[in-house]
């Protein structure tokens, strides 16, 4: 379990796996995602990996990643809730937001995406 947070305390690799609670993505595409170059992408997902956090797997030249549990979306949601991070500084992508989702989860999602309108906050489990 500690491999699994220390994994997921980095932002970039949280915004990684929560592209991936959605669906599955190949390299190229998480980078576009988030901003960031292949090599550092492909360094993170290889600690995702190792965490037991996503699976991968090869189609020719590509590599595609997925979450390794169905689970995944409900895990970031109570880390988003409990950690804090509900005032929207993670900045997480909202193409990212997973289409199997509950509604109020997809809704509490949806409100940290940069989309949100400045000085609003997402509502939370109180509001």
């Amino acid at each position: 379990m500690m491999d699994v947070l220390r994994a997921l305390a980095e932002p970039t690799r949280l915004r990684l796996v929560w592209a991936l609670a959605a669906r599955e993505h190949s390299v190229g595409e998480l980078a576009e995602l988030i901003g960031a170059n292949v090599a550092a992408v492909s360094q993170h997902l290889a600690r995702l990996r190792e965490a037991g956090i996503v699976d991968s797997r090869r189609d020719g030249t590509r590599i595609f990643y997925r979450a390794a549990t169905p689970h995944l979306a409900d895990l970031l949601d109570q880390l988003v809730v409990v950690g804090g991070h509900v005032s929207g500084e993670l900045d997480l992508p909202r193409a990212a937001t997973p289409v199997a989702a509950a509604p109020a989860t997809a809704a509490r999602r949806t409100g940290l995406s940069r989309a949100r309108p400045a000085g609003s906050r997402p509502r939370t489990a109180e509001t």
